[in-house]
């Protein structure tokens, strides 16, 4: 990325034009803040709208160009996003607030080694910055590096004291390294940290997969059913719940539970597929023709058959 020096005017023409300068940087320090004020609370298409009137004009703005960087992020568009950054490092270099919204579009096209490139150089500029680390140790996980993972990670921690997201991600790193009586403690470390009003679903998700997964049925549940309770619209604890009741033979129950997340995640094949399997055994045998359908026809769309897990606490970089 390359920066821009610029040289000063004569004094003279300064003076002379020193009122109205000052009168329009003002001005375009207001639209921005205005435009701020629009993605803060959440309408960056009206943002994006604004901000690219504001550059037809004011094509120099650094400022401008990040910001419109930051709203295409937030709307899942990394290749125009990183397009903005590259202008904009035109006229001024990234700060390391900034260069983390470069490397999250980044994590957005699965291109792993550059995030963490970018996500290294904001660490080296914002050591402080427990979110960096965590984001540096997320984009690890991702790089199947997982004791780097979990050293940044715990990093984060050390900054930010009772950091649920970090904690519970070091409990995956160990479970990828199998290791899951450690996976386990720090799975039950980031739900005692949420006290008694837990807000963040995925350490009782991952502690109750975990328990399931060393066929502790019975110990699952709980865990499973609070995490449905904190995040009700999450397709994977469902699914995780239905697998469970199949095994205890409790079919309706597993019936319930696999038509929940078919309804959150219509277009997963394998939940489908799933789906009809239990209405089979259940001698629905209409109804398992229908899904039996069904999923043959999103494999043939080429229909992912992983099912979602949406992240109710935000990870995501701050601006």
């Amino acid at each position: 990325m390359m920066i821009l020096k610029y040289t000063e005017a004569a004094v003279a023409m300064m003076l002379a034009v020193s009122g109205a300068a000052s009168a329009l940087c003002q001005a375009s320090a207001d639209s921005l803040a205005n435009v701020r004020l629009l993605v803060d609370s959440g309408r960056v298409v009206e943002a994006d709208t604004a901000l690219h009137s504001y550059l037809v004009a004011h094509q120099s703005d650094a400022d401008a160009h990040f910001l419109l960087g930051y709203v295409l992020f937030r709307e899942k568009k990394p290749r125009e996003s990183l397009a903005e950054f590259t202008t904009g490092a035109r006229y001024r270099r990234p700060n390391a607030g900034e260069l983390k919204i470069v490397a999250s579009d980044y994590v957005l096209l699965d291109d792993f080694a550059d995030a963490d490139k970018w996500f290294t150089q904001v660490v080296a500029e914002a050591p402080d910055d427990a979110n960096a680390s965590y984001l540096l140790g997320r984009t690890k996980f991702n790089e199947n590096d997982f004791p780097a993972a979990i050293s940044s990670f715990e990093h984060a921690i050390a900054l930010h004291p009772r950091y649920v997201e970090a904690e519970n991600n070091i409990g995956l790193a160990w479970k990828e390294l199998n290791e899951p009586e450690k996976a386990r403690s720090a799975f039950q470390t980031a739900i005692e940290w949420q006290s008694d009003l837990p807000v963040d679903a995925q350490p009782f998700l991952n502690l109750g997969t975990l328990l399931a997964d060393q066929n502790n049925l019975d110990a699952a549940i709980p865990f499973l059913e609070k995490a449905a309770d904190l995040a009700p619209d999450n397709p994977s604890i469902h699914e995780e719940l239905s697998h469970i009741y199949t095994a205890l033979q409790n079919l309706p129950k597993a019936q319930s539970e696999l038509e929940r997340a078919v309804a959150l995640a219509p277009n997963i094949s394998s939940l489908h597929f799933k789906l009809g399997q239990i209405y089979r055994k259940e001698g629905m045998r209409d109804r398992a023709q229908q899904e039996f359908a069904i999923c043959e026809k999103l494999i043939g769309a080429h229909s992912s058959d992983k099912t979602p897990n949406p992240i109710s606490i935000r990870s995501t970089p701050d601006r």
